[in-house]
């Protein structure tokens, strides 16, 4: 099994598209106003916007993005003039991570972790 895409809520997917093109995903549907999907420049998953009448306000979902070039990326976001919540900061989890919301509130991560995403020291004994 493999984790592909991710679908978030937008009151307005035009302007989330944007916001979204802007982070260096590419489009590749876009049925507006109600619907758009994106392809990750690497790896081959996808992330799409579907319109919502409503929004639920704060979730507490959190959507990654792993950049080998977190902090290069993150400056030129930044001149781009898009706002963050967090500059790169290294964390306890062996991750370096900076936040920022999209324009419907979703919170994003844009982070590096490198080996250590998926083997961290205390990652578990295969089972048999």
């Amino acid at each position: 099994m493999q984790l592909n895409q991710v679908t978030l809520p937008s009151a307005d997917v035009a302007r989330g598209a944007a916001f979204y093109r802007r982070l260096g995903l590419r489009q590749i549907v876009a049925n507006l106003p109600k619907y758009a999907r994106f392809e990750c420049p690497d790896g081959g998953s996808t992330l799409s916007l579907h319109h919502a009448d409503r929004l639920l306000g704060p979730t507490g979902v959190v959507v990654y993005f792993e950049c080998p070039d977190l902090d290069a990326r993150v400056a030129a976001l930044k001149q781009q003039g898009l706002e963050f919540d967090s500059d790169p900061v290294d964390q306890a989890w062996l991750w370096r991570e900076a936040y920022l919301r999209d324009p419907d509130g979703n919170v994003v991560c844009l982070f590096w972790a490198g080996e250590n995403r998926r083997n961290p020291p205390w990652r578990l004994a295969e089972q048999p």
